[in-house]
């Protein structure tokens, strides 16, 4: 079935944060006396991509930290064991990175090089157009901010429909917002936990932008940049 509309993540895949917050934290997690491989490096951002993907940890960890201070100090427990660090030292690792991060680290909004011009083609072919964020409240101001508004005619924040990726109502909500089937869609993200696994089980095809290269083997189209998406498209025309 012909291709109508491509769906887009927001964050990570429109627009993305300068440094990744992954790439930082392991930074911190060395200076405070940790030993870092890049290897640790990667298998602990695959699973923080993996942890706020809705993941039985998230939810546990909400539901157990209201402050929210508390919570990402036991995010960085579990990320730090991810990295490699026993549960001892993670515990007493843990409020240093916290800290460090939460004053250090103060990442740029970046939009990749190609989007604007990829996303300036997909509309003069006449694909519909759409942005699903795990935000729970509207961006649509942010997208403005960003010079991205123009481009998209429907806008989600999950929040707004009541589930979150890769919840497959979610997707379900979109295309019914949208008017069109899950065989007349394409779906892209950058985590493969969130985005891939829930367009897949809504019956999208998933395409993974994985610049990192974090995800072996997704089971679906991989690119690296947003440009590499026409190509793709052309072979399903």
């Amino acid at each position: 079935m012909k291709i109508k509309a491509i769906f887009y993540d927001l964050d990570g895949t429109l627009r993305m944060n300068a440094p990744k917050g992954w790439q930082v934290f392991s930074e911190y997690a060395a200076q405070l006396g940790m030993q870092v491989t890049p290897e640790d490096v990667v298998r602990a951002a695959r699973w923080e991509h993996y942890y706020f993907a809705q993941s039985p940890e998230l939810l546990e960890d909400e539901a157990a930290f209201s402050d929210r201070s508390a919570f990402y100090t036991h995010y960085s427990r579990r990320q730090l064991q991810v990295l490699g660090a026993s549960p001892a030292q993670a515990a007493d690792l843990a409020p240093g990175v916290h800290a460090l991060m939460l004053e250090a680290y103060r990442p740029a909004d970046v939009i990749p090089a190609d989007l604007l011009e990829t996303l300036k083609v997909l509309q003069d072919q006449g694909y519909l157009l759409g942005v699903l964020s795990n935000r729970k409240e509207s961006y649509a101001d942010y997208l403005a901010e960003l010079g991205l508004a123009e481009f998209f005619s429907l806008v989600i924040a999950a929040g707004e429909a009541g589930h979150y990726k890769p919840d497959p109502q979610v997707f379900t909500y979109m295309l019914e917002k949208a008017g069109v089937s899950a065989e007349e869609s394409i779906y892209v993200g950058d985590n493969y936990y969130a985005d891939v696994v829930g367009a897949r089980a809504a019956g999208l095809a998933p395409v993974l932008l994985d610049i990192h290269g974090l995800f072996d083997e997704p089971g679906c189209p991989v690119i690296q940049t947003h440009s590499q998406l026409l190509p793709l498209l052309e072979l399903n025309s």
